[in-house]
């Protein structure tokens, strides 16, 4: 009689629960809206935070609330951006394609080391370290913070500097941030032709650091016929809106730092 009772009370007691559980479910239900979920599946899905929300979740429940544009996503690209107004339904306009590029040509044997680095695999630790081993305080440091960012794995350490593949790239900017240096921008597909180099050093100093360095000679600017060249700082700069990528102050570059994509 004893196990019974045990088992009479502990049935009565899971009804009740029950009971208690299935009040409570509909009492504090709460509607979840299904684009939210559907709005996540067309953003990349990394968890980036470059829309500037704690992941895709939560951007995707800002895309339904109208707090964020369906645009959003840079690794969704124009495709989701594209899916993502259809379920809104929104016409969206969609932006040219941006990519990430290194402003830096610095490889091994080209720029000159200040000492031997031998320490943590991270350019934030190396340039605290007496400015870092290069010798070009404007250089990429080569020891791949902006590699272990990248979600999509579009970034390479090669003979010193990151080399980004573009077709994996999404612009998310996460080793734009990650990089210390600042030396990784993000950039219209259509922005190719590229001074990679940034040193503010005079044409001496900077060329005996980085032989790839610019040394503002000036030949770009007096060669382009579009006035699309501002030589500013040490270092030739491309005005975008005035360049017509026809390469011209690539081929009459000494030092070989202007390159077209």
């Amino acid at each position: 009689m004893t196990i019974l009772y045990a088992a009479l009370t502990l049935g009565l007691l899971g009804l009740i629960f029950g009971a208690i559980l299935t009040f409570a479910s509909k009492k504090f239900h709460v509607d979840v809206d299904e684009r939210i979920e559907k709005v996540k599946e067309c953003t990349g899905g990394a968890n980036c935070g470059a829309c500037g929300y704690a992941g895709c979740e939560a951007f995707a429940q800002a895309v339904v609330k109208g707090e964020a544009k369906a645009t959003g996503c840079g690794p969704a690209g124009a495709e989701g951006a594209r899916k993502i107004g259809e379920i809104m339904g929104l016409n969206v306009e969609v932006e040219e394609r941006r990519v990430a590029r290194v402003l830096c040509a610095g490889t091994h044997g080209l720029a000159k080391n200040s000492y031997k680095y031998d320490g943590y695999r991270s350019c934030v630790v190396a340039s605290d370290i007496a400015g870092g081993p290069k010798d070009c305080r404007f250089s990429c440091i080569g020891l791949g913070d902006c590699m272990d960012h990248c979600a999509f794995d579009a970034i390479t350490m090669k003979d010193g500097i990151a080399h980004i593949d573009e077709n994996l790239c999404t612009a998310c900017g996460a080793c734009v941030d990650a990089c210390p240096r600042s030396v990784i921008k993000l950039l219209r597909v259509s922005q190719n032709v590229i001074v990679r180099c940034r040193n503010e050093e005079t044409a001496r100093a900077a060329r005996e650091s980085c032989m790839r360095a610019c040394i503002a000679c000036g030949r770009c600017k007096r060669e382009c016929k579009y006035d699309a060249i501002i030589i500013e700082n040490g270092y030739a700069r491309i005005d975008h809106e005035k360049c017509t990528r026809c390469g011209d102050c690539a081929k009459v570059c000494p030092c070989n730092c202007i390159t077209v994509e």
